[in-house]
């Protein structure tokens, strides 16, 4: 006979994940607010290679998320979380009851059954992130901290330089509105650069002077000053 058929097989790698995730929101807050209004973001940053469990973003979540509302006001942040649980942890059952060891089979046909789920976390990989005004800075900050109690393993709180969710530092996202090159887009900006075709552009939207040079941001009116 064939001997590859010998064992058990696993169950086509379990095509559909275990019962839903623990966590189904990932923003809370003010998501529907502009870039424009929460100007500081804070990160709470895992310091660990580790896998994250859905239950644990959660619970995190909900510190945060409730830290916030009650001492900065319900209007006052945008909370989203940065990990999603993606990876199927599986358990091999073991009976515990008397006369068990004639039943178990050991570690034969070992290959377990859908337990939950887990993110997957690198080093300097971002867990959490707030965006709100400056003068909730502490609030963001002591709200992450509370959440840190949730996760396994060493994390660090680190505030943003950059301007809330976008990816431009607030000094630059200050000129280039002033310049009119961002353009809102939700909770994020866009660029608006020289790439692309002129003719469709409107002309408020043509620069002289590319937006940066090789990542480099450059800012005309600092150059003639």
């Amino acid at each position: 006979g064939d001997c590859r058929s010998l064992g058990q097989e696993p169950d086509d790698f379990s095509s559909c994940p275990p019962a839903d995730p623990k966590i189904r929101i990932y923003d809370s807050g003010m998501k529907r607010y502009s870039v424009e209004v929460f100007p500081l973001c804070v990160h709470l940053v895992s310091w660990e290679k580790e896998n994250v469990s859905s239950e644990s973003l959660e619970a995190a979540r909900i510190a945060c998320n409730k830290y916030m509302v009650k001492n900065a006001g319900k209007e006052s942040f945008h909370l989203r979380v940065r990990v999603h649980p993606f990876h199927v942890l599986r358990i091999n059952k073991m009976l515990s009851c008397a006369g068990a060891d004639r039943l178990q089979t050991g570690m034969r046909g070992a290959f377990g059954k859908p337990q939950g789920t887990c993110a997957r976390v690198s080093i300097g990989q971002i867990l959490l992130s707030v965006r709100c005004k400056d003068q909730n800075s502490q609030n963001a900050q002591e709200a992450l901290r509370r959440a840190k109690f949730k996760f396994p393993g060493r994390q660090k709180i680190i505030v943003s330089r950059k301007w809330g969710f976008t990816a431009y530092d607030r000094a630059d996202y200050t000129l280039w509105k002033k310049e009119g090159r961002l353009q809102n887009d939700g909770s994020n900006a866009k660029l608006i650069n020289n790439h692309g075709c002129l003719d469709a552009r409107p002309a408020e939207d043509l620069y002289l002077v590319a937006a940066r040079d090789c990542l480099v941001p450059k800012h005309p009116e600092e150059e003639e000053a």
